[in-house]
């Protein structure tokens, strides 16, 4: 039988990338109230796209949610994030800096 080994932290930082449209806001909106729900402290960033219009699968037209939560009181969204969700190559193009 297989042991999993798991590791408590005190905070983490998801960051949520997808194309404009594709319910990067709802996803992430989703899964703050989750945890809060759960007790956690969170802070949240959600990150438009730079043109309202940009062609699907551009770097410009990249949507954002950043989810800062931890088992105590987050006072900001984080500077950089501890893993990077991104649902198209655009979307990891235009985050890989904040890695």
């Amino acid at each position: 039988m297989d042991k999993t080994n798991v590791q408590e932290l005190q905070d983490v930082v998801i960051r949520f990338s997808g194309d404009s449209g594709d319910g990067m806001q709802l996803t992430g909106t989703l899964f703050s109230d989750t945890s809060a729900l759960f007790g956690n402290g969170i802070s949240t960033f959600p990150d438009y796209p730079a043109e309202i219009r940009a062609p699907q699968g551009t770097v410009a037209g990249v949507s954002g949610f950043q989810v800062h939560f931890g088992d105590h009181r987050e006072l900001n969204p984080g500077d950089y994030c501890d893993v990077l969700v991104a649902m198209n190559p655009a979307a990891l193009k235009a985050n890989r800096k904040w890695l």
